[in-house]
């Protein structure tokens, strides 16, 4: 763009820099704001009491036992960040082809958010993924028959998933699953069970993306994961694509939306905020995180900078939210000014 389209011409003696010259100044100009009230913190989870195990390829992440996991939340409380989202690591031994620990109603997610609702009520939100992923003895996000990932048999065990975590207490579900049709029956099943209240955050731009790694570590998924994800997440070249996956999201019952990977796609939460004003939300995923430690423990850049740097560009593309592994250390940061 040329400085005579966007009337620059016509001011010679205009200089950038002045507006930049002190602290004041430039938080005078600035254009947006990052604070703890845009942060999601996701949580591992696995069983036994006082328990913690480091997730070698999330340098300081780890999973936590339910009682810890119910400290965590007090702690994000304390710092005002508004939500957690809470992840479970499933013995290998309950994984089956069906999935079927996804619907036991005291499997760890469960009482997990029934301990932090005991613990914390409605002073901060609880996030539940809808995906089988955790369960599945193939590690992919739907039932597979034959190789193939079934559409509508994993959306009716979907559907089973999300009542019995309602009723456990979440307020928010989250369906990372990308199947076609699993938002509206979703939707369907919570107001038929009289869970109207309950939100839906739809995973609704999900890409096949080669940063998911260390999740799957922390969940236990990759090691049994066979195949890949490519016929039910998103190509990575495609953007018109992610608009009209998210337009059948909103009319399905979504009331907000999540693109994941976050900071290699913040071109499509620009142009599903541009396109849609809805509630969205950036998930700045596993490998992401890793990227950023890694280089920063090699000394290779300033880690706490870059982490409130990509935090801030999720703000900057347009994104209400961001679900990142920093979110307490960045909410600290943010909270000591």
């Amino acid at each position: 763009m040329s400085t005579s389209s966007i009337g620059l011409g016509r001011f010679p003696n205009v200089r950038m820099r002045r507006t930049r010259a002190h602290g004041w100044s430039r938080r005078l100009v600035r254009e947006n704001a990052l604070s703890a009230n845009d942060l999601i913190w996701p949580l591992f989870i696995i069983d036994g009491e006082n328990q913690r195990q480091a997730v070698a390829s999330m340098p300081g992440v780890e999973r936590l036992s339910i009682d810890l996991i119910v400290k965590a939340a007090g702690e994000a409380k304390a710092m005002g960040i508004p939500a957690i989202a809470v992840f479970p690591n499933t013995d290998p031994a309950a994984k089956t082809p069906d999935a079927k620990e996804a619907l036991n109603a005291d499997n760890m997610v469960c009482r997990a958010v029934r301990a932090i609702k005991e613990a914390h009520g409605d002073d901060i939100g609880v996030i539940c993924d809808v995906a089988l992923d955790p369960y599945n003895s193939d590690g992919h996000d739907g039932l597979v028959q034959d190789g193939k990932i079934l559409n509508d048999e994993t959306v009716e065990v979907l559907c089973h998933q999300a009542i019995v975590q309602a009723r456990a207490g979440c307020d928010v579900l989250a369906p990372s699953d990308m199947m076609d049709g699993r938002i509206k029956s979703i939707r369907e099943a919570l107001d038929g069970e009289g869970f109207q209240h309950v939100q839906i955050m739809s995973y609704a731009a999900k890409y096949a993306s080669g940063f998911y790694g260390p999740f799957r570590d922390a969940v236990g998924s990759g090691g049994v994961l066979t195949g890949d994800k490519k016929t039910y997440q998103m190509d990575p070249a495609n953007s018109d694509e992610a608009l009209r996956e998210v337009a059948l999201d909103i009319a399905e019952g979504a009331d907000l939306l999540i693109v994941k990977p976050g900071m290699p796609y913040l071109d499509i939460v620009r142009r599903i905020k541009d396109t849609f004003a809805m509630p969205t939300f950036a998930y700045q995923v596993s490998g992401e995180y890793a990227m950023i430690e890694a280089a920063a423990a090699n000394g290779w850049l300033d880690g706490e900078a870059a982490m409130m740097e990509s935090l801030m560009a999720f703000k900057r593309a347009g994104a209400d939210g961001v679900l990142s592994y920093y979110a307490p250390r960045a909410a600290r940061l943010l909270n000591d000014g």
